[in-house]
């Protein structure tokens, strides 16, 4: 049994590929498209699910969405209703858009899948799961857990913004919900307008801005903006935001109770900004607490699968495990809307059509293969590709392209590392990599000023060799999807030279943490991946070979893109990258390049070539 799942037609499109309760591919639009949270009917992603199965379009069994527009379309009328006679322009904005593009995407769907295979019924093939339900089967079905609590939280799928479950085998049900306009998501999201960044986009960053600031605000956000019950459920003052009938997220009363008017993307932060910041995280952690104690007592179950764009929160996640009111929990990699093609077709796998889920192969016992998911490419693919842009490059032999990597990390070199699957999720794991020294306390800022081009105060994550985790690292278990946080080991912090609390705001940017500075938060804390020998021998090989010459198994891992660019899929893409960045070398399957063998007319000014997310 086939089952190809589609998330699509509002921001981050995907799908993947299940075959006999097995996951075979997965992998998001925007890879292909270079088209950064691309909402699109993801063509080129089902394409590449069909080739890495090895099948014809008419050998699909079933194709699952991953949600259902007809209900999300009720929520919109009904929400406008209620809220006339405000929001008329947003209403006569969003419901043509509606009625043209999204109350037709069953049309538009088998419309699609006929251009792909005209004789096969699709009408018969075509199934839509429920938002949150993909959701939940994203995060349980590949769980290493036979019975766990199932906790999922995002912006909003049809009505639901928050949801509770209970899995066990095949079996998986929804047992609370709390909907739309109540939204964890949505009060993180307008917090994220209000300090200047993307919705939908930005979220991440307020989360590492957060550390910078004080939670001046918090009592401010429990007293007026959300009611927030013991049992985690809560309701937002509605008289604060605008999401429901406006354009915006947020509104005038809002502006007046946080001291001025939402930030424009290029205008400073301010220490109010930063203190907001850490305020909406603080009420975050609280509340999701809150819900996985209460889940917890209710179900009895001790283990506990996390999913849903909330779930990208690391700090939060982190939390919730050393509360240790679960003995385990497992978050799904590609958490956010991505994930929901996965779940689709899981959902429909396991439980509609009761295929056996299958013993986990990867690390910690889960099915997601280390959510290396997506295209690979081969040594002949990836020299035709070098030799068409012009690239000067050695091929090497395994062991000797791990050591000359190695050893420009160890001398201080950024390097690009392209190896096997693209990763399923917004993480880069090791195969779609930018890799430094974490030893370097000039590393941070050379690779958010001169690589990523972004903000300077983004934090960058550790990769750790998972039997060395435990000697850098406040954790016990593996996070091979970097999706907790944890504090770096006081034996490797660093005293600073004046008191901290002497510090404010982004001055604490240099200021020496730890043995590893460039991984290091301004908290002390690390968003941690453990890389495993069973799911990526090759990274775990490089980062052996790094600790050989080092003494240090931990190397900066950051996402192979700049900054509102999507992670590099194909060679060209790493090869375009590398010579718009002072990337310093290129590792590309067995091929190494060095910048300075290059062709000086090949450099660009690629930082102008995308928009800033």
């Amino acid at each position: 049994m086939r089952v190809l799942g589609i998330s699509a037609f509002y921001h981050d499109s995907a799908a993947a590929l299940v075959e006999d309760g097995r996951i075979l591919a997965a992998a998001q639009e925007e890879r292909f498209t270079r088209k950064k949270h691309d909402p699109g009917y993801p063509a080129n992603a089902v394409a590449w699910c069909l080739q890495a199965a090895g099948a014809a379009p008419g050998e699909i069994d079933r194709v699952a969405f991953y949600d259902k527009p007809f209900l999300k379309f009720e929520r919109l009328l009904e929400t406008y209703v209620a809220f006339a006679p405000r929001g008329l322009r947003s209403f006569s904005m969003a419901v043509p858009l509606w009625i043209r593009e999204k109350l037709l995407q069953k049309d538009l769907l088998r419309r699609k899948l006929r251009a792909l295979a005209p004789d096969v019924d699709w009408d018969a093939r075509l199934l839509f799961a429920e938002h949150h339900q993909a959701h939940a089967a994203s995060a349980f079905y590949p769980s290493p857990f036979r019975e766990a609590a199932v906790l999922t939280m995002d912006g909003v799928g049809e009505w639901a913004t928050t949801s509770a479950a209970v899995g066990r085998g095949n079996d998986l049900e929804i047992t609370q919900e709390i909907h739309f306009p109540h939204s964890l998501g949505l009060l993180y999201s307008a917090f994220a307008f209000h300090t200047g960044f993307k919705v939908n986009s930005g979220e991440y960053k307020v989360m590492g801005l957060a550390p910078y600031g004080e939670p001046k605000y918090a009592q401010t956000i429990l007293d007026r903006l959300i009611d927030l019950k013991p049992d985690g459920t809560f309701r937002l003052d509605l008289d604060y935001f605008d999401f429901c009938a406006g354009l915006k997220m947020t509104n005038g009363k809002f502006d007046a109770l946080f001291g001025g008017p939402p930030r424009k993307p290029r205008e400073p932060l301010a220490q109010r900004h930063m203190d907001m910041a850490a305020s909406v995280q603080a009420v975050v952690e609280e509340t999701v607490l809150r819900l996985t104690r209460s889940l917890r007592a209710e179900t009895g179950i001790p283990y506990l699968c996390l999913a849903g764009g909330v779930a990208l929160n690391c700090v939060a996640n982190g939390k919730a495990l050393r509360d240790g009111r679960f003995d385990d929990i497992w978050i799904q990699p590609a958490a956010g809307d991505a994930g929901g093609a996965l779940g689709a077709a899981l959902a429909a796998s396991h439980r509609l059509f009761g295929e056996p889920r299958p013993c986990g192969d990867g690390a910690g016992g889960d099915a997601m293969r280390g959510a290396l998911l997506g295209p690979a490419f081969g040594p002949d693919e990836i020299r035709r590709a070098l030799d068409a842009a012009g690239a000067r490059y050695e091929t090497l032999a395994d062991a000797d392209l791990i050591d000359a990597t190695a050893a420009a990390l160890a001398a201080g070199k950024a390097a690009g590392w392209f190896q096997g699957r693209m990763e399923f999720g917004p993480r880069a794991l090791g195969n779609r990599s930018i890799l430094a020294d974490a030893r370097s306390p000039t590393m941070r800022k050379t690779l958010n000023l001169k690589v990523k081009y972004r903000e300077s105060f983004r934090p960058f994550a550790p990769s750790v060799l998972h039997a060395d985790a435990a000697d850098w690292f406040d954790l016990d278990r593996s996070s091979p999807y970097m999706l907790l946080t944890a504090g770096v080991k006081q034996s490797r912090r660093k005293r600073p030279a004046e008191p901290r609390q002497a510090l404010f705001g982004l001055d604490r940017l240099n200021e020496p943490r730890s043995e590893i500075p460039a991984v290091t938060h301004v908290d002390d804390s690390a968003r941690v991946q453990t890389v495993h020998r069973e799911t990526n021998p090759r990274y775990h090989a490089l980062l052996q070979a790094f600790k050989a010459k080092t003494g240090c198994p931990v190397v900066v891992n950051t996402s192979f893109n700049i900054r509102g660019e999507p992670i590099v899929c194909t060679p060209a893409d790493a090869f375009r990258c590398f010579m718009g960045t002072d990337i310093e070398c290129l590792a590309i399957g067995n091929c190494f390049l060095r910048k300075e063998d290059q062709d000086p007319s090949l450099q660009r000014e690629y930082k102008d070539a995308v928009e800033p997310d």
